[in-house]
């Protein structure tokens, strides 16, 4: 294999710009079928992108012989379902984020991806991204010393907000949880990312202001494979707006945000360094690129089914106590959440 032709389950709003040119400016990297449901909307996305196919079936996409690599960019609750059809397919497959709706899920995509030799990937492009990689080396290498802490907090005045332009966000069956599953996972990937797997997790979610049956805030604790002491918030019925990982270490901290465009910053002392690094035009584009080389035996991605389901188990645990357990289809008993609130 050249080069690596792409298909595209679901050219939905994070294909447009995110993700989708990204495909087509990788090197090695082309982009030639794309899919969606309706039609038109297919139609229309191939011609604005000048894809040379398009289709309404994903089945048919799969089976198109010039379809090399699937890339699945719906709502989580039909990840899993498309990703055992890549890997009957025999093709390698790149998930939008969060892998889907339960570690369970995601275990039985990466099953079914490793049985067949084949690599599954998930969409944190944060992993490939300038300013992290930046954030990694420097806690990695000594800059805040020995670690001993890692804290984050984000709030967000959601509860204001109508439910759209992303409504499956807060519907359990689509994306298996509230607006923490989609924002929350990628911190807790970050967090993974630069210090290793979280340990000795535990959580609690709740709803407390908000109309819609999904948990609004989350808090939960971990320790650090070194041993530091972590802890996250996440208040999405907030009056302002917050968002800032600390990594605290006994010479210093590093702080940076996970979706602001702010710089990293490193105090030590009284001093404080900065490093502004910008975010490409298409973010995803890094991380596609990792994607390609390793399928071209020339480099390896950073961000995998492994890595991702990771990031899920921590999710479950966390959530758990709001859903009445995360191993069965808890999307369906709403009534026996025992965190909702009962209006």
């Amino acid at each position: 294999m050249k080069h690596v032709r792409w298909g595209i389950i679901g050219c939905g709003n994070v294909t447009e710009v995110k993700s989708g040119p990204g495909f087509q400016k990788a090197q090695g990297s082309e982009l030639v079928a794309v899919m969606r449901r309706d039609a038109a909307a297919a139609r229309d996305y191939a011609a604005r992108h000048a894809v040379p196919r398009w289709y309404s079936d994903a089945d048919q996409l799969l089976q198109d012989p010039e379809v090399d690599a699937v890339y699945v960019a719906t709502p989580p609750g039909s990840h899993m379902e498309y990703a055992l059809k890549i890997a009957a397919a025999g093709k390698p497959a790149y998930i939008e984020k969060p892998m889907a709706r339960s570690y369970a899920e995601c275990q039985r995509m990466v099953e079914a991806f490793a049985s067949r030799k084949l690599p599954l990937f998930v969409a944190y492009y944060r992993r490939a991204l300038p300013r992290f990689v930046k954030a990694r080396d420097l806690v990695q290498g000594g800059a805040v010393g020995t670690l001993t802490g890692v804290l984050y907090r984000c709030c967000e005045p959601r509860h204001r907000e109508p439910a759209n332009p992303l409504p499956w966000r807060l519907i359990a069956e689509q994306s298996g949880g509230g607006i923490f599953m989609d924002l929350g996972s990628h911190t807790l990937d970050i967090i993974d990312y630069i210090v290793g797997p979280l340990q000795e997790v535990t959580g609690i979610a709740a709803n407390v202001a908000s109309s819609y049956d999904v948990e609004d805030v989350v808090a939960m604790s971990f320790r650090t494979p070194c041993g530091a002491a972590g802890s996250a918030t996440w208040n999405f019925a907030s009056d302002y707006r917050a968002d800032e990982i600390e990594f605290i270490g006994t010479d210093g901290r590093l702080a940076l945000s996970t979706f602001a465009e702010e710089p990293v910053r490193l105090h030590r002392g009284q001093s404080l360094e900065t490093f502004d690094i910008r975010h490409p035009p298409h973010v995803q584009q890094p991380l596609i690129q990792t994607i390609v080389d390793q399928l071209l035996g020339r480099g390896t991605c950073p961000s995998t089914g492994e890595s991702a389901a990771r990031t899920a188990r921590v999710m479950d645990i966390v959530l758990a106590g709001y859903y009445g357990g995360r191993n069965d289809a808890w999307w369906t008993r709403p009534d026996s959440w025992p965190g909702r609130r009962r209006r």
